[in-house]
């Protein structure tokens, strides 16, 4: 079956980095365009990242633009968020999910159980 598994989250602090990992498995990674997401505390989801399925591509809301940078290694199975210069308001849960289609522009048919990344001093 399908699976996602988010890792690396944990404490930063402002201006800082963290890198997300996403260890897919149950499909090929190859064939599916990926994206991250990311609820903070009392708020509602929000897109951050995606790329395509081979890479070729990726796309970023303005909020993380030029601060995050997704990325994905097919070979390995891992989908990559690097998190740097990073904000109080990025404390959020994140998550992977599986796009339908090799291209970021469409719906999430999987996610994953969320990693926490956190921003404080």
């Amino acid at each position: 079956q399908v699976q996602l598994v988010e890792s690396g989250g944990g404490l930063a602090q402002p201006g800082g980095s963290l890198r997300l990992s996403c260890a897919a498995s149950g499909f090929t990674l190859s064939s599916y365009a990926m994206s991250w997401a990311r609820q903070a505390p009392g708020k509602g989801l929000e897109w951050v990242s995606g790329i395509y399925s081979d890479g070729r591509d990726t796309y970023y809301a303005d909020s993380v633009k030029g601060r995050f940078t997704i990325s994905r290694d097919n070979a390995k199975n891992t989908v990559y968020l690097q998190m740097n210069s990073l904000k109080p308001e990025d404390t959020a849960l994140y998550y992977c999910a599986k796009v339908r289609f090799s291209a970021p522009h469409s719906d999430y048919d999987y996610w994953g159980q969320g990693t926490l990344g956190t921003c404080s001093d």
